[in-house]
């Protein structure tokens, strides 16, 4: 299993209209094969943040939904960026 997970800064003028822009994307990778989980949202303290996480069957499966990687127009959007991949080897259920 592949975790990508971390955050990216926009304008905080600018999140809504960004995260507004990242429901295609969300609702493409979640319908996509190998996506466990996909969710870009708003952070509840930051105004400028958003967060991360995705979690996926393989790194194959990551790949083949990432392709060119933010579409050139939310690239130019994001005034920082820290995601990494996490290749996980053990799940212990919380629940």
């Amino acid at each position: 299993m592949v975790i990508v997970a971390g955050h990216i800064v926009v304008d905080p003028q600018q999140r809504e209209s960004y995260l507004a822009g990242c429901v295609s994307v969300v609702e493409l990778a979640r319908r996509t094969s190998g996506c466990l989980d996909f969710a870009i949202a708003a952070d509840l303290v930051d105004s400028g943040r958003i967060n991360i996480f995705e979690r996926w069957e393989s790194q194959a499966a990551v790949e083949a939904f990432r392709g060119g990687g933010a579409g050139e127009e939310r690239g130019a959007a994001m005034l920082a960026a820290a995601v990494a991949e996490y290749d996980v080897a053990e799940v212990r259920s919380l629940t």
